[in-house]
């Protein structure tokens, strides 16, 4: 759980900050909120999940 909700974070200060700077358009990012809606609720929903928290670990088990 909490690794998503960082990821949620992450991406929308992303998202924030390319809007801010104009190369990122309102319903551009309008449009790329609605497709992470329609992912969550698809069948492909579980991979994403699987990877995103793979790769997450896999950052973490790097050593600075």
């Amino acid at each position: 759980m909490a690794v998503s909700v960082s990821a949620v974070v992450l991406l929308a200060i992303i998202v924030f900050l390319l809007v801010r700077k104009g190369s990122l358009k309102a319903g551009h990012a309008v449009i790329s909120v609605l497709l992470g809606f329609y992912l969550a609720s698809s069948s492909v929903a579980p991979s994403i999940t699987q990877l995103t928290t793979k790769v997450a670990s896999l950052i973490s088990d790097v050593k600075f």
